[in-house]
């Protein structure tokens, strides 16, 4: 995907820059997960995380958008593509498999429990993760735009 102009409409994931005034504020207060905006797989997964999420901690970028890469670039994170996850979590960026079992340790339930996971070289993790996340459209699809949020939910999102 070619990145437009920033002040395109939610159709090409993107808002203007200036709707998100409070952007860096919100990056102090919460966990902001960087996803594929367009992977039907990528988008099950941030609704799953948005009802476990009673405390209120994630917001959520589509790595489509202008926001989330600025924080790519602002955490020099390298070779990140449309299959990588991320968390920014307090100050520290995430990813790939690190990303998931850091963001299942903030959801309520048994998902704390994933961190049994780290036992596994992430070398040995990531490749499974890379396998899986390179199938992924062929096995979920993908959206031609990201996904809109409700109005309930859209100050989760940071465009």
């Amino acid at each position: 995907m070619v990145f437009a102009r920033a002040s395109l409409i939610l159709t090409n994931c993107f808002l203007p820059l200036n709707e998100a005034l409070c952007f860096w504020r919100v990056m102090s207060n919460h966990h902001v997960i960087i996803f594929d905006g367009v992977c039907n797989f990528c988008n099950s997964s941030i609704n799953f995380i948005i009802k476990r999420d009673h405390s209120n901690k994630f917001v959520f970028a589509p790595m489509q958008s202008p926001a989330a890469q600025k924080l790519i670039a602002d955490y020099n994170v390298e070779n990140v593509g449309f299959d990588t996850f991320l968390l920014i979590k307090n100050g520290e960026c995430f990813y790939r498999t690190n990303a998931a079992i850091e963001i299942a340790q903030d959801l309520r339930g048994a998902w704390p429990l994933f961190k049994v996971f780290k036992i596994l070289p992430r070398p040995i993790r990531d490749y499974f993760y890379r396998l899986f996340a390179r199938n992924r459209y062929s096995v979920f699809g993908k959206t031609e735009t990201c996904m809109v949020p409700t109005k309930e939910l859209k100050n989760k999102f940071l465009w």
